[in-house]
């Protein structure tokens, strides 16, 4: 893990406020658009025609893997609110029908990794991606939990459950991001 040099956090962690860190959860989907542009087309090159592939993606979710889903989403414009479709403001309705379908779309684990890591990942990158509506307490446990995500790492049930916890009674970024690290970190 490396600290962000520009929020201090281990990256990505100080996402969505941290511009850097941001960045680095958008090259998380962006990398599987590169690698879908590969496979499909020869080239990791944007394709002029790259609305109407964005679309046939999003018309089919669930055959496509969930980076893929959501890197075609960014591609669009919702008509209601004028912002990347599915990532618009909650009160947006057209963005939270979308971003109800990206769950839809295909998980498969990396190698290496325990059964679940890839949906902990995937839910994780969407709601610090699309936090608006989501409470704060619950960003901070998703931003937080990115970087051993990222390594590989699955809390058990009960180390999720406790995190959830220390969260809900109001624990700080430094207690939360420590409690992560010592006790997800062990296993």
């Amino acid at each position: 893990m490396r600290r962000c040099g520009e929020c201090g956090s281990f990256e990505p962690a100080g996402a969505p406020g941290c511009g850097r860190c941001a960045g680095l959860v958008d090259e998380i989907v962006e990398a599987g658009w590169r690698e879908f542009l590969r496979a499909e087309f020869g080239a990791a090159q944007e394709p002029s025609d790259v609305r109407l592939v964005a679309e046939m993606v999003v018309d089919e979710p669930n055959r496509h893997p969930w980076r893929v889903v959501d890197a075609a989403y960014d591609r669009l414009t919702c008509a209601e609110c004028g912002g990347r479709l599915s990532r618009g403001p909650a009160s947006c309705s057209a963005c939270g029908f979308a971003n109800g379908f990206r769950y839809s779309a295909i998980e498969v684990d990396r190698p290496g990794v325990p059964p679940g890591n890839e949906h902990a990942l995937r839910v994780n990158v969407a709601v610090v991606r699309r936090p608006d509506g989501v409470s704060a307490s619950e960003v901070l446990m998703r931003r937080l939990s990115l970087p051993l995500l990222l390594e590989g790492r699955l809390p058990t049930n009960a180390q999720a459950q406790a995190t959830k916890a220390l969260v809900q009674k109001g624990a700080g970024e430094e207690e939360v991001a420590a409690f992560i690290h010592r006790e997800w970190g062990s296993g």
